[in-house]
C-alpha cells in the first residue's frame, strides 16, 4: 500500500486526536472528550497535519506495525477494520464517496468535544470517557 493509499483510509472521525488517560490500577486507556489543540473540531481534521510531529510530539502516527499495540482505536476506525479483516462501513468516504457521511452517521467527534486549550487541567481530570457509538 502506498503512503497516499494508507492516508486515504482515514475517515476523518477525529477520535484518534482525542486526549487519553490511563487508569492507574488497570492500565485501561480512556478516551476523553478533549481534543488535541490542533484538531479543527468542525471538520475533524488536523490543522497542522503535515507538521504535526514537530508541533505536537505526543501525536501518534498510525502505521500497520503500530496497529497491533494500539487498543484504544474505536471499532469503526478504518485502520483497525482492515487490520482485523473487516470491511469499511457504508459511511466511510472511500465507500460513500462523500467526506461528510462520517459526520452524518454520527461517528465523528464533530460537536461532541472541546479543544484541550479550553479545558482547565483540573477539569480535564474530572472529564468522563467519551462514548462514540455507531
Amino acid at each position: 500500500m502506498t503512503r497516499d493509499e494508507w492516508e486515504s483510509l482515514c475517515d476523518g472521525c477525529g477520535i484518534c486526536c482525542l486526549k487519553k488517560t490511563a487508569d492507574e490500577e488497570t492500565g485501561e486507556i480512556r478516551v476523553t472528550p478533549v481534543s488535541c489543540d490542533f484538531l479543527e473540531t468542525v471538520t475533524c481534521r488536523c490543522m497542522v497535519y503535515v507538521d504535526r510531529m514537530l508541533v505536537n510530539p505526543d501525536c501518534i502516527v498510525l502505521s500497520p506495525e503500530k496497529l497491533a499495540n494500539i487498543k484504544w482505536l474505536p471499532n469503526t476506525c478504518a485502520y483497525r477494520c482492515l487490520a482485523e479483516g473487516r470491511e469499511l462501513k457504508w459511511w466511510h468516504p472511500l465507500i460513500s464517496g462523500n467526506p461528510n457521511t462520517v459526520h452524518e452517521a454520527g461517528v465523528s467527534v464533530r460537536d461532541r468535544v472541546v479543544q484541550g486549550s479550553y479545558v482547565h487541567p483540573k477539569e480535564f481530570l474530572e472529564m468522563i470517557r467519551i462514548k462514540l457509538e455507531t
